[in-house]
């Protein structure tokens, strides 16, 4: 089913965002995980690949498994990351072979190594690209990616927003935002955006702080800002783990609810392929 179809009845959408185990011991892991998460009935489910299509491989082979084995809506993820033109195709044309109707295309982060955004020879430099080339020729529901705090690249929130529409306009049918943990940030931005003329879906991505070494790693990793009385309430408990777990889960609880209630579409839940606090929180919702 493409994801698009289950917009028309206006439900909030609750999905999580997977990526391939590495190893025997991760697949263990991950194969519990999933089984708790799954018995949630999401709405669907994304599987990422690794920088520079390190695991693109195993990302179509898990999406084959979770939608044809599991019977689960699934969406791959999709980069111009060392991808030409005739390898774009080739890939597209397997995932459509599989069955997989829906895809988040996206730029993608520079290799290892590398500084700066090179694109593929014969390939694309911006995600509004390779989505407008996907949608010409092939037929999936597409998604693209946002940020509610402005791309770390992107030397404006208004150029950062400008280059959100083209992705609209190439036919991106929703969008996911990456995480955020305080919610003003959100709603401003999906104000903006309409104003810009951007009608696609804009599905809040939500990731809980479980543990105080998460904090540097999160705003260093997307420049999102951790609300001050969060961190001081990590701080006072970083040696703590059961207590800063509880702190994290409630936030992010309480961060979910007030999203829903003021008018988000659903909740997007990166799990990093753990099960505990994403299945805590999204039962709290359902209550």
């Amino acid at each position: 089913m493409k994801i698009s179809e289950l917009f028309k009845t206006n439900e909030k959408t609750f999905s999580f965002e997977f990526f391939p185990p590495k190893d025997e011991i991760s697949a263990v892991d991950f194969g519990i995980n999933i089984g708790r998460l799954m018995s949630l009935s999401p709405s669907f489910i994304t599987v990422t690949y690794g920088a520079g299509g390190s695991t693109r491989g195993r990302t179509f082979a898990l999406v084959d498994y979770l939608q044809n084995r599991i019977g689960l809506t699934t969406m791959a993820h999709y980069t111009c990351v060392n991808a030409t033109r005739d390898k774009i195709r080739e890939d597209m044309k397997q995932l459509d072979s599989i069955g997989i109707e829906n895809l988040m295309l996206l730029r993608g982060d520079p290799p290892k190594g590398q500084n700066e955004f090179i694109p593929a020879e014969n390939g694309f430099r911006y995600a509004s690209e390779l989505i407008s080339y996907v949608n010409q020729n092939f037929d999936f529901c597409t998604a693209g990616a946002c940020y509610v705090e402005k791309h770390p690249e992107a030397r404006s929130f208004d150029e950062d927003l400008q280059n959100l529409k083209k992705k609209a306009d190439a036919g991106a049918e929703f969008l996911i935002s990456q995480l955020f943990f305080q919610n003003d940030f959100y709603f401003e931005f999906v104000k903006k955006a309409r104003a810009a003329g951007i009608r696609s879906r804009i599905i809040p991505g939500i990731i809980p702080l479980t543990a105080w070494r998460q904090i540097e790693r999160f705003t260093k990793m997307s420049g999102t800002k951790i609300p001050g009385e969060l961190i001081r309430r990590f701080e006072q408990y970083k040696d703590q783990p059961g207590k800063t777990y509880r702190i994290g889960v409630d936030y992010t609880i309480n961060q979910c609810k007030e999203l829903l209630y003021k008018g988000a579409p659903g909740i997007h839940f990166y799990t990093l392929n753990k099960s505990r606090a994403t299945v805590e929180i999204f039962e709290a919702l359902k209550k």
